[in-house]
């Protein structure tokens, strides 16, 4: 099973690993709307697995980057989030 990943902007403070809730709502609050953005680029489906739902999300994240430079990342659940205080 290979490391998921999920997608925040520059400026979320919040870790969408641990701190979902609080990364959903500040992600919301300023207009971003990136969940919804991953559900409606992404092909995943409730029929496929979850190896294979994991890599078309990260695909949809990969061109969310592209589409909008500067203003979204990449996370893994390995990664050192910048306010480790906050997890």
């Amino acid at each position: 099973m290979s490391e998921q990943c999920r997608i925040t902007t520059i400026d979320n403070p919040f870790n969408p690993f641990t701190q979902f809730y609080e990364w959903f709502v500040w992600d919301e609050s300023h207009g971003y709307h990136s969940s919804g953005l991953i559900d409606r680029i992404s092909a995943s489906s409730r029929s496929l697995s979850e190896d294979l739902n994991n890599a078309l999300d990260e695909q949809a994240i990969d061109e969310l980057i592209e589409l909008f430079p500067g203003r979204y990342r990449k996370v893994r659940e390995s990664d050192v989030y910048p306010d480790s205080d906050l997890d």
